[in-house]
């Protein structure tokens, strides 16, 4: 079952993306912040996949998040989300991929699924 980090500071967000997600055959670790996902990178860090927003209160960024998670694992698939338009953010790694809020939560499967063949 891949495993899926996602960060995500709106706890009802977090919680309904989390379902659909497991309910997809996902098995998610969730963090509230980029400090606790930076924990759970160097705790677990076997995650096939994280997902983060990009902007979120407590100074780290999903940047720095997507950034810490291919520290290490190179290779771990990162989706970055954010509500603010392209233009208003800063430079994107290039090995993550991008989705605007609001998403449908089969969007973000989908962009999973489409990341390795995973389950959708």
């Amino acid at each position: 079952m891949p495993r899926v980090l996602y960060v995500e500071d709106d706890a009802l967000l977090r919680m309904v993306t989390t379902i659909a997600l497991e309910d997809a055959g996902y098995a998610v670790v969730e963090a509230h912040d980029g400090h606790q996902a930076r924990r759970l990178l160097d705790e677990e860090g076997g995650f096939d996949f994280v997902i983060s927003d990009i902007s979120m209160p407590g100074g780290m960024s999903g940047v720095e998040v997507a950034q810490a998670a291919q520290a290490v694992r190179p290779g771990c698939r990162t989706i970055l989300v954010s509500g603010y338009a392209t233009a208003q953010l800063p430079p994107l790694p290039e090995s993550v991929v991008y989705l605007g809020k609001p998403f449908r939560v089969q969007q973000l499967i989908d962009t999973l699924a489409g990341a390795t063949g995973s389950p959708a």
